[in-house]
């Protein structure tokens, strides 16, 4: 896995993201399943989760024995305990290590979001139509004050371009849309 000196993330060979710098202070970090860890942080997480669940098992299964005169049952028992061991490890390795993902907020100027709409447009199936849109899909985006701005990149979209009429935005039938006429 490769190392960035500057400490930016960049991509190993097995797909995974190291992150590390040249202070010894600098945790080496990893994305593993979607998320960024501090690798010694998930070492000790292990760790932490094995000596519990094996800790709770070995504690049940010794109690319930002297207790209880169903073999079987002492056992369930036992892996009830560990189940709870490895329960209250998570809650301890929660506590102990924090997340490590750094979530950033920007403001998108208008000239950012024509851009995403216009990439959103190029990929198969397009942006779609504001008719197609559920009702709680149509409040959220008229909540958050892209609507006009989704029924105008609709009404320029190449697909929206030859259908009969003016786009669904408007109130016609746009290419997704479903007609019905009286006979």
């Amino acid at each position: 896995m490769r190392q960035d000196s500057v400490g930016a993330p960049s991509p190993g060979a097995s797909g995974s993201t190291i992150v590390a710098g040249d202070d010894a202070d600098v945790p080496f970090l990893a994305q593993v399943w979607g998320d960024t860890v501090d690798i010694r942080h998930l070492g000790a997480s292990i760790a932490i989760g094995v000596a519990m669940s094996m800790g709770a098992f070995t504690l049940g299964k010794s109690l319930l024995a002297s207790w209880v005169h169903d073999h079987e049952l002492a056992h369930a028992g036992s892996m009830l305990a560990g189940l709870a061991g490895c329960l209250l490890a998570g809650v301890i390795c929660a506590r102990l290590f924090k997340p490590k993902r750094v979530v950033a907020e920007q403001a998108i100027d208008a000239a950012g979001r024509a851009e995403v709409l216009r990439m959103l447009g190029a990929q198969a199936g397009g942006i779609g139509t504001i008719a197609d849109l559920s009702p709680a899909g149509r409040a959220e985006l008229e909540e958050l004050g892209i609507l006009d701005m989704f029924a105008h990149a609709q009404s320029q979209s190449p697909e929206m371009q030859g259908t009969h009429g003016t786009s669904a935005a408007s109130g016609a039938q746009g290419p997704h849309a479903t007609r019905t006429e009286a006979c």
